[in-house]
């Protein structure tokens, strides 16, 4: 199959998936619905309920795919991702304060989740910096080990607190898209433009970090600083996501991959198709979750990490590891 195939049906499934998932669930509606004048009821279905779900869904799996992508090319690692990378624990954790100590501040949640990814990659920093600092493989474990320590936290807060509230944010921890609104769309997409803009302005950079970072400098990179700013970007981005889905994880490990095999190894190619398929993947998970048993939705984080265990695993094996 070639490059030119591959690349149309990627746009073939970033519209055809959206018109599909639009259609599916509960409520099963016919192609008739979409240009003829609804009824109140399928009207409010369609374009309430479902559409700002399935954007948010395409906007979110973008993200999490890109700043996988980036993180992988910022390590030289390709086990590298925001879950892994301790960015999702540290927003969960920020939010799961903010849900618990300050409810009624809805504005402040994204921040509140911003600032916990923040302290997650300014303690890995810290910690790489302390140990075998040039080691971009010691950047990774540090990631790892905080994301264990900020989950662990968000469970003991989630223990001592009132069981109604406990109750409301471990649903939410696990990553759903049930609450899906346009103002959650008003803080991802401008971010998610943001980081797609700088990453494809500063593709040959990106291309240079997959070198040595002594090569990287030969070449004018200014690797420190490019990967600092990378490194904030996908925080900032992740938050986001976080705080408007939840916890979804293995994305941005699983996505980057695929595209590599699919689309080649330039910077170019590994951006643009991130964001693409990983649209499309989230999306068609969601509408499974929401559509596979009848009575009830299983959260779109359940089944992206059954998923990602399973093809974490395969890189293990394919590895040898």
């Amino acid at each position: 199959m070639t490059q030119k195939l591959r690349w149309g049906l990627l746009l073939l499934a970033l519209l055809a998936v959206p018109v599909c998932s639009l259609l599916t669930g509960p409520l099963a509606l016919s192609w008739s619905a979409l240009w003829q004048a609804p009824d109140p009821m399928t009207a409010t279905v369609l374009w309430q309920i479902r559409l700002p779900r399935i954007l948010l869904a395409m906007v979110a799996g973008a993200g999490l795919a890109l700043c996988g992508a980036l993180l992988q090319n910022c390590c030289r690692n390709s086990l590298a991702d925001p879950y892994l990378f301790g960015v999702v624990s540290g927003a969960a954790l920020g939010a799961t304060l903010h849900q618990l100590v300050l409810p009624h501040w809805p504005g402040a949640l994204a921040f509140s989740a911003f600032a916990g990814s923040s302290l997650a990659i300014l303690l890995v920093l810290v910690i790489s910096r302390l140990g075998s600092g040039q080691r971009l493989e010691t950047l990774l474990l540090c990631g790892v080990a905080i994301s264990f320590l900020f989950s662990a936290l968000s469970s003991a807060l989630l223990y001592i607190s009132e069981p109604f509230a406990a109750n409301r944010v471990m649903f939410w921890l696990l990553g759903s898209l049930a609450q899906a609104s346009y103002a959650d769309l008003q803080l991802s997409v401008p971010l998610l433009l943001v980081l797609l803009a700088v990453s494809l302005l500063f593709r040959r950079q990106l291309d240079a970090l997959l070198l040595t970072d002594e090569s990287a400098r030969s070449l004018g990179v200014p690797v420190t600083a490019l990967r600092l700013m990378l490194l904030l970007g996908c925080a900032a981005l992740t938050a986001v996501i976080v705080a408007c889905c939840g916890g979804i994880a293995f994305i941005g490990l699983m996505v980057p991959h695929l595209v590599r095999r699919l689309f080649g190894l330039s910077s170019i190619a590994l951006v643009l198709g991130a964001t693409g398929l990983g649209a499309v993947f989230l999306l068609a998970v969601d509408t499974l979750s929401r559509s596979a048993f009848p009575s009830q939705e299983l959260p779109v984080g359940v089944l992206t990490s059954a998923i990602g265990s399973v093809f974490f695993f395969s890189l293990v094996l394919r590895q040898k590891l």
